[in-house]
């Protein structure tokens, strides 16, 4: 066992873990809660674990996992750059949409997911995650290709990966055009740091 002390995010992963809020604690097999880096400047959120993300606890497995790394890789970042979570940190069955008494139950985590890891972006990934953060109800097909300003840094839906790998080329090719959005976001922020080491960087709830 290792000396040191668990990080915020390491606690706040095992508390995810006994998590009896809502009623999807008595069907799952794992909590999934998050995966990558702790100071990831690119967050992924997506809308709730499906059947093979249940039984293994972490997200995003699979093919739709791959595409992500790759797509990671076409803008120059590796899947350890960024950090992988879910609106909802248990399946719900059949993978059904989230209900609102879930997504009450399960709020604070992603906001203090947020909070810690502190990404300069997040990309939503499908209409359920993007709709829910900005607040609109509106398809993901008119809200992508756009960058929105979002609690002090940037916001970039796109689809989710499971559209891509249906959909074929057009949505893979969306989807490649909202990544670049991210690349253009993260270069401009490089070089804001670059100008000015010493400006205040704003977290969450600033």
């Amino acid at each position: 066992m290792s000396d040191t002390a668990p990080s915020a995010l390491e606690t706040l992963t095992l508390k995810a873990s006994g998590c009896t809020a809502c009623g999807l604690a008595a069907e799952r097999t794992n909590v999934v809660f998050g995966s990558g880096s702790p100071t990831a400047d690119i967050l992924f959120i997506g809308e709730a674990p499906g059947f093979n993300e249940d039984q293994q606890g972490v997200p995003f497995v699979g093919a739709a996992g791959k595409l992500l790394d790759r797509l990671l890789g076409e803008i120059g970042l590796e899947h350890d750059d960024a950090y992988i979570a879910n609106v909802l940190k248990c399946r719900p069955p059949g993978n059904r949409d989230p209900r609102s008494d879930e997504i009450e139950a399960c709020k604070d985590f992603l906001a203090d997911q947020l909070r810690l890891i502190d990404p300069a972006v997040v990309m939503t990934l499908g209409n359920f995650a993007t709709k829910l953060l900005l607040k609109r109800d509106v398809g993901i097909t008119r809200l992508r290709g756009q960058v929105y300003p979002w609690w002090n840094r940037y916001l970039v839906p796109t689809f989710h990966p499971a559209a891509a790998l249906r959909g074929g080329a057009t949505v893979l090719g969306h989807m490649q055009e909202d990544f670049a959005l991210v690349r253009g976001i993260l270069d401009d922020a490089a070089a804001a740091e670059q100008a000015d080491p010493d400006a205040e960087q704003l977290g969450l709830f600033s």
